[in-house]
């Protein structure tokens, strides 16, 4: 679903992988991250939610309370964060991305498309935004009752908000139907590699 011409500014940019909850977004990313880690980095967000399995501080999320996510916005130390499922904040860290670029280092997301279109804004042409889509909302729905970590009513909130998430994808760079990882991952590689990243 990609011409793989993009055009654009050199030098490192932003890579943005959107996605439903449960569409692969965080998996994908960190295959990049193990094949293309010399040239791409993740961008470790900081949230309120609790650490789900066995998620370490700093290396999958920065954990915070809420107290401390509010006073980091009012320190302007976000790029953009946001409230999901009207419970716990996500937040992307201004120093953090500004440091990995200022190294040559491209910078991977795994965000919500309310965190893509702030990312898009700021960056432009630098941003490069890919949505990846489920094969269809019943595997996404598998994807997400396999990963038995959420309530039923939180199951539904998610294919809820999926569903309007999706509709947006029209309007991203790029989008990938997640059918397997591999092909997926490969179809990420044309795409990145098109636009010079790798």
């Amino acid at each position: 679903m990609s011409s793989y011409c993009l055009t654009g500014p050199k030098g490192p940019k932003l890579v943005v992988l959107s996605a439903p909850s449960g569409g692969g977004k965080s998996t994908l990313a960190n295959l990049l991250l193990h094949r293309h880690g010399d040239k791409l980095k993740h961008s470790v967000s900081y949230t309120t939610r609790a650490p789900r399995g066995a998620e370490q501080q700093g290396e999958h999320y920065f954990f915070v309370t809420d107290d401390e996510f509010k006073a980091m916005i009012k320190n302007g130390q976000f790029l953009e964060y946001a409230q999901v499922f009207g419970r716990s904040w996500y937040g992307t860290s201004r120093e953090q991305v500004e440091g990995l670029l200022n190294k040559g280092l491209s910078v991977i997301f795994d965000i919500d498309v309310q965190g893509a279109d702030s990312l898009k804004g700021l960056y432009g042409d630098r941003c490069v935004t890919i949505f990846i889509l489920p094969p269809s909302l019943e595997a996404l729905e598998k994807r997400l009752r396999d990963r038995n970590t959420e309530s039923e009513e939180a199951i539904k909130n998610r294919l809820k908000a999926a569903r309007a998430e999706m509709g947006r994808a029209p309007g991203f760079d790029h989008q990938v139907v997640n059918q397997t990882l591999e092909a997926s991952v490969a179809e990420l590689e044309r795409i990145l590699s098109a636009a010079g990243v790798l």
